[in-house]
């Protein structure tokens, strides 16, 4: 019997005078006095920190022996520390066992406290009593308890925010703020915090186990007392373990929450804050102004055997009033329903759905008095019964529906063939007449026996009730008939209860005798029945061995596929998920298997690197060849039900092969009969046996080549999506998750919703968990909840299913179905309107004002449209908004795709339901999918083409890897022009013109090599020297780099490759220098193909190999500037139609030659006069026009017929207003030059008919990839892609050639399958090899007029033999680079008691000049450098040094002549030796680099060492803490991790140190593995830990001060995301110029944000830095 605490029921105090008193016996640790400390010495302990990730676990039990394992580890290699924390993180499967854990301990335990808090609700009006779901945290024992004092005008503690999404990065501490104790017991305001040694974190889609363990000799205890103490509470958690066999969670949680001892206090708070940032500072403030802290009103704690403190967990005196309840009701039919109605929620049965009626009265009025169920309503018991079928999918537990007698049942029967056939329990209590009233013609009287028969697993006719009969049989058959919905295979139960009057509690007399036998029950808050079931386990002998044999058969797969069909438990989604970590399989996961959508935490790398989902396998056996190539020899499925049909049929198509499906229920599922091994089993069970496996035998080329078509794919539909301008029912489906977070769900509905989300949803979205522990666990995912109606696939119910979902599930959910689905359901709406305790749900309805899915049926091509319309499509006008007012629904109307972001994101944050229609057709759909596939198909097919080529001709081909790198070298030309380029300023004197860049020459280790060509322009933001730091660096990072087979794809294959594999964010490289870096991949490619670089990116067909298909040639337009009179222009102009050009651009808005538009118009018109009306001609204006010069121009040339004007205005968001209002087709042009990012966004504003043409310069848009997008985009939108040159030389022209040949060929494609007539050839801008007098290559580039056809073309064969034989000419090499050799050597250095070898690595110039020395950070080495050295030594002599104790640099302490000081490694101590360092080098004067605590070396010498250092680069550094407290703390947390490092070890070290906030950039780069790896690479680890106390910056003098006199200019580089050091930068600034305006001083200090980076901007993003150092340096010398 629970009591409340009198004392304070009204407060949130506790008055617990033992609380900071736990037994002895509960821990060795707690052997000594003191145990509990103060805050400033739980700061300095924290300090001292390792955490450890561990591999994730496939269950809690695993999870346990994980830590044990790694316990008893430590314990046999203890650390050399006196004062330590550590502690162990594991992934573990998601279900909710926290409470059910938390129960399941011993009344006898000696291990304290124990405690279960509920992280589901932040206030008691919103306490729930569903148990038995409630996520939370379970915790055990005390690593370590501290104390601290607080004082606050409030009464109660304040809320904090919420923590608990962020679990994974902090030690998390539990306790009380203002607690009240005993008369002087540390007074009143005390608050009370303890870090459990055992923890487990239930969190939406995961689950955390840890354990810490903590020691202090001094005030805490020892290290091997600490570890005894984590044993006992280890062994004690896992004997005690739930579930135990055959026991039910429910009996646990039941009987620990009504003990006697617990004492009860509802308003008060549990809190739980970041013992990692808790200082005493903290727990001394108002409980609102403190950060990273969560708090609870759901919670239970075991303090010891005789105090229990409970919060909101269990209704108060449940026990006392159920067990003197049942002898007083008033007649023997309320006893008989109350006893039903006890059981079931005993049983864990809660939720009851209830249909009105007069007949079940007794059942109703005993659910809805019932203190732990809760009970909803609805008038249509078809809706209700949906309802139920939700709630038990959401929860995995039974609802219980009740009903009236007469069709109120017979309304049940589609949910209860749903349930029945997708195997959801529910258990279906029909009242019913007495049989005297049977066959009598009594009033809603039918025969209710079986009536469900054969959809129900059983029935049970309970007789009329009696007191003759004992009580007991009631109870027993609810405990049976719960126990058979909830075997395998799970299904509805159906009770029917027949009574007699009276209905309502009338008294009338009954024996009290049918009690009998019931005392011990009504005492207790067990079920009266509890089933065991004994299931065989997989040690077994006859199980194991066939599991031995499907484990065989999966080790002998060489094409091997994992299919995921529909999978509901969180668990089984862990298990598939660790399941596909393992085998490596190509992963085929269906929509509701919850690993479809996926929530992403990391970069692409490291995904294909731990998994291998093919998500768009549908559409890509849309191809014949990759179906008749896609043969698997062995598939392993988990979850029965697959959606898509293609996958299905290619499952047959494989037959005979090994076909291994797995599932928990015994029926078949096998329509193509073709399984061969049939398991059952859950996934887990499944998972728990195969992942002891070495499974390792797959094809990686088939699993790459898959892969590769996949992505090709996915890319394709993705941008027909995005493109499309229009909301279609695809693109609803491709964005739904954008809107979702991690603790989100979807329902989909039948017909066409489910079947667009399984062909085109997306997972591209960013996790909201904290993805440390995802990342270091290797799972940089994972899934979401989707749930549908499969079991009989109706369209009936779904509204009502998706709300109860919602309820079961306990999470926000999205739901998505059609409106004729809505329309049949549409009494699920006044389900929305109960007070059912459930977070709100956004109803998304696709509108297609009918049937939409008949559409793509064959009955559709052969029946008139009326007869679709009337009976198929079922056509309808009602208004779904006024459905929507009419139950008071919030209702939004969207049809633009902005509009439906907008909604669903607003939904997402609103606490309301709400429906979002979205407007669609039924044509429109249709047509839109039809397009869809059949570029799909051409996309595979394409793709296949291309792969098959390479793998075929190259035998050594593993994997995704086609060919490596040898290295890159680059050659300075000069060449000749006739003229100056159109687009430069020429002075008037200028007779001699000239046209610099570089040449590419990549080599291969296969002999092999490329050419490409480097041509930037000045008008573009590109310079030679920028352009060759970037070569520099490219030409040390690409080295040993391997080439993909997918990079002939493009299609994002390169941007994906240029991340992965070389570290750089593609969109800094400057856009001519990717150019040229494609184009020499491409023709490396094709040099080992024997082939051409258009034969690479175009490879001929079969059918076109038989024909002998000579690629086409390109038509060429000329180039025309406009300098002269309009005579002598249009007579040029004339010259070239004779040559044979069909197509004339000519160049306007020159404002040093016209000043007046309509004088550039009057030429125009000449020309055209000349040319004749056959010539297409062409203006560009590039951008130089106000609006109303070029309205003027426009005005005056609308008779001209100008085939397009290229960007007339200015202001880019005038172009479709000039196309408007003048008539006149326009091109972009510099419009796409200029775009950022992805250029679909921006390109999509332009799709106005009137903007006829895209010219594309690869150099300037950022090479071949981006301009094949951009030509896609234009050509799918039926607009020209013209492709034009920048002045380059002959090798870029020759690819130019090629790549206008492939854009044609596309073109042609892209109308064949949009049934289109052919497009008219396009006359492509590669004019301006006129310009050339001079070339950089020896053979002349051939471009002549067609004696076949009279026009002026470029032949594609003769550009592709030239690419292939490349001979440049010398006389126009200015200079030929390689990359410069790095010279490494060792310097000596001598102190006052030691002695130093510095390592030393040096780059470029042997000059005293323009000296740049850089400094590395905390664990770096000065080999980090190199690629940032390599891009500026071409005008410096570069110099790096590895600081003391890192890397090879070596200590020598000399303790015989002079005993070492204390700190030798001081700021001061370190500048010194660096200035030693440049003495011995002879640099008189050096400009420093310095990243972190080299910045802050760097940083100091600027300010202190004014006669050696001229400059400092201050990267991601800090002047020093202003505030002496701060530095104290700072100091002693420095000489912790110090002693950690020697103590546990490097790689120990790392894995704490990298796991920190402030490398939450750096873990999502792709080389973070590799940069982590390289700083094991140091010689002397106790050095290491020298100088990281030495140099703490708790030990820096403050530099803030100096900086008011700094002499030296200063640069400031920091990294977007790094808000710390960003606000530390703009202090730095800030103080410097007040200070130099005061004192009229020119110091500089300058700031430079390195975009989409963190702390370490020189790793994660360098080119920018790069750019920025040596801008610095260059304005420095000026």
């Amino acid at each position: 019997m629970q009591h409340k605490n009198k004392h304070h029921a009204s407060q949130p105090h506790f008055l617990i005078p033992t609380l900071l008193s736990f037994p002895s016996s509960s821990s060795p640790c707690h052997s000594k006095e003191n145990k509990v400390l103060e805050a400033g010495e739980v700061e300095l302990l924290m300090a001292t920190c390792i955490t450890r990730t561990l591999s994730p676990a496939l269950t809690l039990e695993h999870g346990l022996d994980q830590i044990d394992n790694a316990i008893r580890h430590l314990k046999s290699n203890p650390p050399f520390t006196t004062i330590g924390m550590y502690r162990f993180e594991v992934l573990v499967s998601p279900s909710t066992r926290a409470l059910n854990w938390f129960s399941s301990q011993p009344e006898s335990s000696t291990i304290y406290p124990q405690f279960f808090m509920s992280n589901e609700i932040e206030n008691s009006t919103s306490v729930s009593f569903r148990l038995d779901t409630i996520r939370g945290v379970f915790g055990i024992g005390t690593a370590v308890s501290f104390k601290g004092s607080y004082s606050s005008a409030s009464a109660h503690c304040a809320s904090f925010k919420s923590y608990f999404s962020d679990y994974s990065t902090l030690v998390a501490a539990y306790g009380y703020m203002d607690l009240r104790s005993d008369p002087g017991f540390y007074g009143t305001g005390l608050s009370y915090f303890f870090v459990p040694q055992l923890e487990l974190i239930e969190l939406d889609g995961i689950s955390i186990l840890s354990m810490t363990l903590a020691w202090n000799d001094s005030s805490l205890c020892k290290f091997k007392e600490a570890v005894e103490a984590n044993e006992l509470s280890l062994y004690q958690a896992r004997d005690y373990l739930w579930p135990r066999t055959g026991e039910s969670d429910k009996k646990f949680i039941n009987s620990t929450l009504t003990r006697p001892e617990v004492l009860t206090n509802d308003n008060a708070q549990m809190v739980a804050l970041n013992a990692l940032s808790v200082s005493e500072r903290d727990l001394m403030h108002d409980p609102t102004e403190m950060k990273n802290g969560a708090h609870s009103h759901q919670f239970t704690v075991r303090f010891s055997p005789t105090i229990t403190i409970s919060c909101n967990m269990y209704p108060s005196n449940y026990v006392a009033k159920t067990s003197n309840a049942f002898q007083d009701y008033a007649n023997i039919n309320t006893l008989w329903a109350s006893l039903i109605i006890e059981e079931c929620s005993r049983l864990g049965l809660t939720y009851f759905c209830v249909a009105p009626g007069s007949r079940s009265s007794p059942l109703a009025l005993a659910a809805s008095a019932h203190p732990l169920t809760n009970c909803t309503v609805c008038y249509d018991e078809r809706s209700l019964a949906f309802h139920a079928i939700g709630y038990s999918k959401g929860s995995h537990i039974p609802a219980v529906v009740i009903t009236s007698s007469g069709t109120a049942v017979s309304n049940l029967l589609p949910a209860v063939v749903e349930a029945s056939q997708d195997y959801v329990p529910l258990l279906l209590l029909t009242a019913d007449r007495p049989p005297e009233l049977q066959d009598a013609g009594a009033n809603q009287s039918i025969n209710q026996v079986n009536h469900f028969a054969p959809f129900v697993r059983h029935f049970y006719g309970l007789p009329v009730p009696t007191d003759i009969i004992p009580a007991r049989m009631v109870l027993t058959s609810v405990d049976s008939a719960v126990y058979w919905a909830t075997s395998s295979p799970c299904g509805p139960v159906h009770i029917n209860c027949p009574f007699r009057e009276p209905l309502d509690s009338s008294p009338k007399n009954w024996m009290l005798s049918c009690l009998k036998g019931l005392n011990s029950w009504m005492m207790s808050a067990d079920p009266f029945t509890n089933y065991v079931n004994i299931q065989h386990t997989f040690p077994s002998n006859e199980a194991h061995g066939s599991l031995r044999e499907i484990v065989n058969i999966m080790k002998g797969a060489k094409r091997g596929v994992l299919v995921l069909g529909a999978i509901s438990s969180e668990d089984d989604i862990w298990a598939a998920l660790l399941l596909a970590k393992h085998l490596l399989w190509p992963v085929v996961a269906d929509i509701l298997s919850g690993l479809r959508m996926r929530m992403y935490t990391s970069s692409f790398s490291e995904i294909r690197g731990n998994f291998v989902f093919v998500d768009h396998l549908d559409h890509t056996l849309l191809s014949d060849a990759v179906r008749d190539w896609a043969q698997a020899d062995v598939f392993v499925q988990i979850g029965s039900r697959i959606t898509s049909k293609r996958i299905s049929q290619m499952l047959e198509d494989c037959f005979p092969c090994s076909y291994i499906l797995v599932d928990k229920h015994p029926n078949r599922h096998d329509p193509s009969h073709i399984v061969t091994h049939r398991i059952q089993c859950t996934a887990a069970q499944f998972a728990d046996h195969v992942l002891k496996a070495s499974i390792n035998g797959i094809s990686s080329n088939w699993t790459s080549f898959l892969c590769a078509l996949d992505t090709m794919v996915s890319r394709e539909i993705s941008f027909l999506i995005h493109q499309e301008q229009s909301l279609t029912e695809p693109y609803i489906a491709h964005v739904i998750l954008e809107a979702l977070n991690c603790g989100s769900a979807v329902f989909v509905g039948n017909s066409m919703p489910i079947r667009d989300a399984d062909m085109y949803g997306s997972n591209w979205t960013n996790c909201t968990h904290s993805n440390d522990i995802l990342l270091s666990s290797g799972l940089p995912c994972h899934g979401i909840r989707v749930s549908g109606n499969r079991g009989a696939s109706g369209i009936d119910g779904l509204l009502s299913t998706a709300v109860g979902f919602a309820v079961g599930c306990k999470k926000r959910v999205l739901c998505v179905i059609g409106d004729v689905s809505f329309l049949h359901d549409t009494n699920g709406l006044a389900l929305l309107k109960q007070r059912i305790p459930r977070k709100p749900i956004t109803i998304l309805v696709i509108n297609n004002h009918g049937g939409a899915i008949f559409s793509f049926l064959p009955v559709a091509a052969t029946t008139e449209k009326r007869v679709l319309e009337q009976f198929f499509y079922t056509s309808h006008d009602v208004s779904i908004q006024n459905l929507c007012l009419a139950h008071g629904i919030k209702h939004v109307h969207v049809n633009r795709k902005v509009d439906l972001q907008d909604a669903l994101i607003s939904a997402q944050h609103e606490a309301l339901d709400s429906v979002i229609e979205v407007e669609s057709c039924i044509e429109g759909n249709t047509s839109f999918h039809s397009c869809l596939k059949k570029f799909a198909s051409h996309a595979a097919d394409h793709s296949f083409n291309v792969l098959t080529k390479l793998s075929l001709s190259n035998s050594a081909l593993r994997g995704s890897t086609y060919c490596t790198i040898q290295k890159l070298e680059y050659s300075l030309y000069r060449i000749r022009l006739c003229a100056p380029p159109t687009s430069a300023r020429v002075t008037r004197d200028s007779t001699t013109f000239y046209r610099e860049g570089f040449v590419l020459a990549l080599f291969l280790k296969d002999g092999n090599a490329g050419f490409g060509e480097v041509a930037p322009l000045e008008i573009h933001k590109e310079n030679l020297l920028d352009v060759e730091e970037q070569l520099r660096f490219l030409m040390h990072v690409i080295k040993g780099v391997n080439i993909e087979f997918m990079l002939p794809l493009l299609n994002g294959s390169f941007s994906s490759w240029i991340w992965n594999n070389l570290g750089i964010p593609p969109g800094y490289i400057f856009p001519s220098v990717r150019c040229g870096l494609e184009m020499a991949i491409l023709n490396a490619i094709a040099a080992t193909e024997g082939s051409s670089l258009l034969n690479i990116l175009q490879p001929l067909t079969e059918s076109e190999k038989q024909t002998s298909a000579v690629p086409p040639n390109v038509r060429i337009c000329a180039l025309l500037d406009v300098k002269g009179t309009p005579s002598e222009v249009a007579y040029v102009a004339g010259t070239l139609v004779k040559e044979g050009f069909t197509a004339i651009k000519l160049k306007v808005s020159i404002v040093a030659r016209r000043a007046d538009p309509t004088e550039d118009a009057d030429v125009i018109k000449e020309v055209r006069k000349i040319v004749g009306s056959q010539i297409q001609l062409r203006a560009d204006a590039n951008r130089k026009w106000i609006y109303e010069d070029a309205i003027r121009f426009g005005s005056s040339v609308k008779d001209c017929d100008l085939q397009y004007i290229e960007e007339p205005v200015r202001d880019g968001d005038d172009i479709v207003r000039f196309c408007e209002e003048t008539g006149l087709p326009v091109a972009l042009d510099e419009t796409i030059d200029n775009i950022q990012g992805n250029p679909l966004k921006t390109l999509e504003k332009f799709s106005h008919a009137g903007i006829v043409a895209i010219v594309i310069k690869p150099s300037v848009v950022g090479g071949f990839e981006n301009a094949a997008l951009i030509a896609r985009w234009a050509q799918q939108q039926g607009k020209m892609a013209v492709v034009s040159a920048a002045f380059e030389s002959g090798l870029g022209l020759s690819a130019y050639i090629q790549f206008s040949c492939y854009l044609d060929l596309k073109s042609a494609e892209i109308y064949r399958l949009m049934n289109k007539e052919a497009p008219v050839p396009v006359a492509h801008g590669l004019g301006t090899y006129r310009w050339l007098t001079q070339d950089v290559i020896t053979e002349p580039l051939s471009i002549t007029r067609n004696p076949f056809n009279g026009f002026m073309e470029a032949s594609s064969a003769d550009a592709g033999r030239l690419l292939r034989n490349i001979r440049l000419d010398q006389n126009y090499i200015v200079s030929r680079n390689s990359e410069e050799k790095v010279r490494p050597y060792q310097l000596q250095v001598h102190s006052k008691g030691f002695s130093m070898s510095i390592n030393v690595h040096e780059i470029g110039k042997d000059t005293n000049e323009n000296v740049v020395v850089f400094l590395h950070g905390f664990l770096g080495t000065s080999e980090e450098w190199i690629p940032v050295m390599e891009a500026i030594s071409g005008f410096s002599r570069c110099i790096a040094f590895d600081l003391p104790g890192h890397g090879k640099s070596k200590i020598e302490v000399d303790t015989v002549t002079e005993p070492a000081k204390e700190h030798i490694f001081s700021i001061e101590a370190v500048s010194d030796i660096i200035c030693e360092l440049l003495s011995s080098i002879n640099a008189p004067k050096v400009t420093l680099v310095g990243y972190s605590m080299g910045a802050r070396v760097a940083l100091y010498m600027a300010l202190r060492c004014v006669d050696m250092v001229e400059g400092a680069v201050v990267i991601s550094g800090s002047p020093g803490l202003k505030d002496e407290p701060a530095r104290n703390i700072r100091r002693m947390k420095d000489d912790s991790r110090a002693c950690s490092l020697t103590s546990y070890g490097l790689k120990c070290f790392l894995d704490t140190w990298y796991a920190g906030d402030l490398w939450n950039s750096l873990r999502c780069h792709p080389n973070f593995k590799a940069i982590v790896t390289s700083r094991m690479r140091h010689n002397d680890v106790h050095g290491l830990a020298k100088v990281l106390s030495d140099l703490s910056v708790g030990r820096q003098p403050p530099l803030w001060e100096d900086l008011k006199h700094c002499k030296s200019p200063l640069l400031l580089i920091v990294g977007e995301k790094d808000d710390k050091f960003k606000r530390l930068a703009q202090e730095m600034c800030s103080t410097i110029s007040q200070e130099s305006r005061g004192n009229r001083k020119s110091t500089t200090c300058e700031t430079v944000e390195i975009p989409g980076c963190g702390h370490a901007v020189h790793l994660e993003n360098p080119l920018p830095v790069v750019k920025a150092i040596r801008s610095f340096l260059t304005n420095k010398r000026v």
